[in-house]
């Protein structure tokens, strides 16, 4: 073997085995922070958290804090240029990493105060127009005497 080639193998080599494999992680931040995080279907965990992704594609997201709006939607995890082949062989021999930052704004919760809605029921039972389908049949009376056995 010419001598020349011998580091060139070795470095080959030292790549090959102490290179890792590539890396993807996603961060998902809230305003607030804490909101519980449901990725896929899966509980991960409250913001601000960081996960490792398997795949690239579309993900389901559900966010829920007490006090504001559940915030459910999509977004699409997809790889960087050189996270697709041919340069994600490359890329997983030497350990590259893809992050990437989601954040969300989560609305206040718009809820009706109790008194509200007993109000609106009230108004709304007085202007109901009572008909024979929405009045109560009573059974009725047997006009003659105790039942024969």
């Amino acid at each position: 073997m010419n001598l020349a080639l011998r580091p060139l193998l070795v470095g080959v080599l030292l790549v090959l085995l102490l290179g890792g494999c590539a890396q993807r992680t996603l961060t998902i931040t809230s305003d607030p922070p804490g909101a519980l995080v449901w990725l896929n279907d899966a509980e991960i965990g409250r913001t601000p958290i960081t996960t490792e992704v398997a795949d690239y594609g579309d993900y389901e997201l559900i966010l829920r804090h007490e006090g504001h709006e559940t915030l459910k939607t999509s977004r699409g995890f997809w790889p960087a240029i050189y996270m697709i082949p041919p340069l994600d062989f490359f890329s997983e021999l030497v350990g590259a990493r893809h992050h990437k930052t989601w954040n969300f704004v989560l609305e206040p919760a718009t809820t009706q105060p109790a008194a509200g809605i007993i109000t609106r029921a009230e108004e709304a039972r007085q202007q109901l127009r009572s008909s024979r389908h929405t009045t109560t049949q009573r059974p009725a009376r047997a006009t003659t005497g105790p039942s024969a056995r």
